[in-house]
């Protein structure tokens, strides 16, 4: 038993958050991996199940840090966007392949120069999530199915079930990421050209599982995608789904109000969505990704739409946002461990292909939603 234990690859998950849950939920099932769920709050910790081992530690201390991530196979960090550097400083010195799930731009530039340091077979794969995440790998993908592409949209909603209140929204993962995402600039490819828009702008309607939405620009969701892109497309774009109305709340508050700003006015902005906006696991994720160009010397359109709804499994009841940010985490990290994909420093989430990705065990809340290009199917 003790030999059968030996050959188990170690892997590190911090922080206890609704995320960081799933992911070491997801991943302890697995024969291969013994997990460590670490998060600083010893009360969050004590709500896993028993077969999850768990550790109290304080990202912000190098030396409890340090040694916990020492000679793992992997780190997983389902933390703060700002705590990823140091946590990433941490895998590159204990020789451990370090994944997250940051929407920050700012800090996966930072992931992405510790990764030139990185030793032989140590990957620095961020950005895992849904977007970024399993939404550049499926938008590469649909590029690559065109003799020449013209333009490429990508849209990812995290949404209540059943809206209720008056922003028609409940949160459904951190905060300070969606404020993040409401205020910072936005990476597109425009006119051939890698360009900024403005966060809240944008706005355009949409039509999905006869349901009316809306879609504006928000900031981190493609990721490393318009570096990968240029040259390649006329027009990328990135932009997310919410229910009409929802917009121009947000706007009066992060731009009428300027709460947007940084410093108090955000921590304010912060306090209100945390105190007013209740917390729901009853959630949905759609996620449309459209392409058109050249297919057969015909102009072509070819458009993917997957509906993702909250659910059950391994005793526990999940959200949407949670099965799809960890199962596409849980993807990535078991392709690398187990030898599916190979590499060195960094990895963009593009780079990881799509046919790999979709067969591999975690891929299951996508084949249940949609599989099949231009078609639209509900979870089962």
């Amino acid at each position: 038993m003790g030999a059968q234990r030996n050959k188990r690859q170690e892997v590190v998950v911090l922080g206890a958050g609704r995320i960081g849950r799933c992911i070491a939920t997801l991943l302890s099932q697995a024969e291969e991996f013994e997990v460590i769920l670490a998060d600083r709050n010893d009360s969050a910790l004590s709500q896993l199940q028993p077969s999850i081992q768990t550790c109290v530690v304080d990202v912000c201390d190098e030396q409890s840090l340090f040694p916990l991530l020492q000679g793992k196979s992997a780190v997983i960090s389902a933390c703060q966007y700002r705590e990823n550097p140091q946590i990433a400083r941490g895998a590159l010195l204990g020789g451990a392949s370090y994944f997250d799930l940051t929407e920050d731009v700012q800090t996966t530039q930072l992931v992405r120069a510790l990764s030139a340091s990185a030793q032989p077979g140590q990957v620095f794969v961020p950005q895992c999530g849904l977007a970024p995440g399993y939404i550049g790998i499926l938008g590469a993908a649909m590029a690559a199915r065109f003799d020449s592409l013209d333009t490429l949209k990508l849209r990812v909603g995290a949404l209540p079930e059943l809206p209720s209140n008056s922003m028609l929204y409940n949160l459904t993962w951190s905060t300070e990421g969606l404020i993040n995402e409401y205020v910072n600039a936005c990476a597109a490819i425009k006119h051939g050209k890698i360009c900024q828009v403005q966060a809240l702008e944008g706005l355009e309607t949409l039509s999905l599982s006869g349901g009316r939405f809306e879609a504006f620009n928000t900031s981190g969701g493609l990721g490393t995608l318009c570096e990968t892109m240029q040259g390649r497309v006329r027009e990328l774009t990135y932009k997310t789904i919410r229910y009409p109305g929802h917009r121009v709340l947000m706007d009066f508050l992060i731009n009428g109000l300027r709460l947007g700003e940084a410093g108090e006015r955000r921590e304010l902005l912060k306090k209100i969505f945390e105190e007013a906006v209740p917390i729901t696991a009853q959630g949905i994720v759609l996620i449309l990704v459209e392409g058109t160009g050249q297919l057969d010397g015909k102009l072509g359109q070819m458009t993917e739409y997957h509906r993702v709804v909250h659910g059950a499994a391994f005793d526990s009841q999940w959200s949407a946002i949670q099965i799809t940010t960890a199962s596409s985490l849980c993807v990535v990290v078991d392709l690398f461990l187990q030898g599916g994909l190979q590499g060195c420093g960094f990895v963009a989430q593009e780079e990881i292909p799509y046919e790999k990705f979709m067969k591999n065990r975690w891929a299951k809340a996508y084949e249940q939603s949609a599989h099949l290009w231009g078609s639209e199917h509900g979870v089962a």
